[in-house]
């Protein structure tokens, strides 16, 4: 009977219109270690990441493939022919590394998705004063869309951002929000934040 009661209690919750949540976890987990993210060119990449973003370059290994097999498409869900050329690896302040792939591949599609696009991704990163950090980029010849904006309203109020692009054309972005935002202090919880180890 033990056995039913979780069963039961998300029922209930379904039935009331509550939102039913079940808390896993995967075993061990500590959180992100690092982002992959792929680019036309590695050594353009890293440059822009260190000389621009002041990251810090790390290492570099490389290639892998090509296979006969289909190791790619077992291991890394790839075109069996591709081949990744060479991996860098960037650490970007108090965040999860960038892991900077360039591949060859085949089938390899050029058009990087847009944020609507099933795929889309971004990068954000943390600034003090974004008015200084959207300045600097424009000094730098990054092409900034727009100006910071508030997320008022939102469980983020109280962290102004702007995305710019990657000089290969990812979608990155700053965010500052310097005295946090509203969910953390209506609900006594904290997202991730590169200034702390919480």
């Amino acid at each position: 009977m033990n056995k039913m009661l979780p069963a039961l209690a998300c029922i209930a919750a379904t039935a009331t219109g509550l939102a039913a949540r079940v808390h896993a976890e995967l075993p061990g987990m500590r959180g992100t270690q690092h982002i992959g993210i792929t680019v036309p060119d590695v050594d353009d990449a890293v440059d822009f990441l260190v000389d621009v973003m002041g990251c810090q370059s790390f290492f570099s290994f490389g290639p892998f493939g090509p296979f006969e097999d289909d190791w790619m498409t077992r291991n890394l869900n790839v075109n069996p022919r591709a081949v990744i050329e060479t991996i860098t690896m960037v650490r970007c302040g108090n965040g999860p590394a960038l892991e900077v792939f360039k591949y060859s591949s085949p089938d390899q599609n050029t058009e990087l998705p847009r944020n609507s696009d099933i795929g889309g991704h971004h990068i954000a990163f943390y600034v003090d004063d974004i008015d200084e950090a959207t300045q600097y980029l424009r000094d730098n010849g990054v092409q900034v869309l727009e100006s910071p904006h508030e997320l008022t309203g939102t469980g983020l109020e109280g962290m102004e951002w702007v995305y710019f692009l990657a000089p290969w054309g990812m979608q990155m972005e700053i965010v500052s929000a310097p005295d946090g935002i509203i969910d953390e202090r209506q609900n006594n919880r904290k997202l991730w934040d590169p200034r702390s180890d919480s």
